[in-house]
């Protein structure tokens, strides 16, 4: 399958003191033509940064890059007529209205869609006349992608689109980016959010300090980490146990502590749990809760690095 997106030992670094910061540091990555792929990892990992470089609007410090079989540099007015954007942060004019919006928009492509079309696409035909200052965070967000699908994009970029949406409006955008990829197109998005990746991508890279530290669809991922269930408990009154005890158990993988509670990665929850209360009342210890999941693609990055995906959330991408 051909390739839409193809990078090779891609850096960049940023001048700093007391020393520069490598912002993507040797990062390699395929994309197919058709696949949704998602680009997971906390604030401060390279998301941003590699999908701008991608996206032909940073310069990157070494490594080759490209883009539907094209290079940033060599034909790009071509090339950005193929590209649908959606940045982590859109702002548009406050005082057009929705639909003098996306018109504008339109007219920076010579194909595309009738900008009525998209608006019904998003659901936002009955805010056609609205001016986009009146707008809520959820509409808004839905007219910055309708804005990059405008212009019939084979490929599109969406950086956490999704952040501070509310529970409905996150599904209605979801329901758009799975009927663009029904079309044949490809998408690549950076999350925070797991569940969206898992619903929507084909693929998936964990990225961390500007490096691809695992790759895989979801279900491979989470498979790695060898227990397709996590087992979660807290005991009473700062109680503790040994994890070279919890490790014996039945059915039990890995153990991982996490302040004042434990995560057992398990094959067979229905085995593990009663073992596990019995150690625990031969132990003399109480339990105050106890849970059980199934694993997700945050297990795997804490797993991989020992950090979870929503830390450092201050901190740049």
């Amino acid at each position: 399958m051909a390739l839409a997106i193809q990078c090779r030992d891609l850096r960049k670094r940023y001048p700093s003191r007391p020393a520069p910061v490598d912002a993507v540091d040797g990062l390699d990555l395929e994309v197919q033509e058709g696949e949704c792929f998602g680009l997971l990892g906390p604030n401060g990992a390279g998301k941003t940064t590699t999908i701008e470089i991608l996206e032909g609007l940073l310069r990157q410090t070494s490594g080759e890059v490209e883009i539907l079989g094209r290079r940033w540099g060599e034909d790009d007015v071509a090339l950005r007529q193929r590209l649908g954007i959606s940045l982590q942060e859109t702002r548009l004019a406050e005082k057009l209205t929705v639909l003098e919006t996306i018109t504008l928009f339109r007219s920076f492509y010579g194909r595309g869609q009738a900008p009525e079309s998209v608006l019904d696409r998003v659901e936002l035909t009955e805010k056609a006349h609205a001016y986009v200052g009146k707008l809520s965070g959820g509409q808004r967000q839905r007219l910055a992608v309708a804005c990059a699908l405008v212009g019939d994009p084979d490929l599109l970029f969406l950086d956490e689109p999704t952040t501070g949406l509310d529970p409905q409006s996150r599904r209605q955008l979801w329901d758009i980016l799975r009927g663009f990829r029904a079309q044949g197109r490809t998408i690549m998005l950076t999350t925070h959010y797991m569940d969206e990746a898992e619903r929507l991508c084909d693929r998936v890279a964990v990225v961390d300090h500007g490096r691809v530290i695992a790759l895989g669809t979801p279900t491979e991922l989470v498979a790695r980490i060898g227990g397709d269930h996590l087992i979660e408990f807290a005991l009473n009154d700062s109680m503790s146990i040994e994890e070279t005890a919890l490790r014996e158990l039945p059915a039990v993988v890995s153990v991982r502590k996490q302040d004042d509670s434990y995560a057992l990665a398990v094959t067979a929850p229905h085995v593990t749990i009663p073992a596990l209360l019995e150690h625990l009342r031969q132990a003399g210890c109480d339990l105050a809760r106890l849970t059980t999941r199934h694993a997700s693609l945050e297990d795997v990055f804490v797993t991989l690095t020992g950090r979870h995906l929503r830390e450092e959330e201050a901190g740049n991408s």
